[in-house]
């Protein structure tokens, strides 16, 4: 599953501020039941345009990842939380809402790798691919 985030309307002193991106990269895991494998990685950036600004950071769990990527001066911030295995997408949004002081979300839940939670699955997946593909070669 792979969890995006585009937030508006957040609170800009804390998208400015890299310990505090890095505090939640550090116990957002494990408030999701989510295994961290790696400390969080956070910089803070400066781009060419002054607008162009802000805290980058993302953290390795056993499951993929979570990255942050904020904008102060636009009150915008992109959270993207990627897993092999299921999670509550709707508690993981509430808590990204609530520690970012997020007024607007947009969301999207992208599926991906489901068909290969199993080796057995894998195989069922695989075979029907096959034969799937066998049809439409015979027509």
């Amino acid at each position: 599953m792979h969890l995006v985030i585009d937030g508006y309307g957040a609170d800009a002193s804390k998208l400015q501020d890299p310990e505090l991106v890095r505090q939640f990269l550090d116990q957002f895991p494990d408030a999701i039941g989510m295994t961290k494998i790696t400390q969080p990685s956070v910089i803070l950036y400066h781009g060419p345009q002054p607008q162009d600004w802000g805290v980058s950071g993302f953290v390795i769990i056993a499951e993929s990842h979570i990255s942050v990527h904020t904008f102060p001066g636009r009150c915008f911030i992109q959270v993207d939380i990627f897993s092999c295995k299921e999670f509550a997408t709707g508690e993981a949004l509430g808590r990204v809402e609530q520690f970012f002081g997020l007024q607007v979300v947009n969301t999207w839940l992208l599926e991906r790798g489901l068909e290969h939670y199993s080796p057995e699955q894998a195989r069922r997946a695989l075979e029907v691919d096959r034969q799937h593909l066998a049809r439409e070669v015979r027509s």
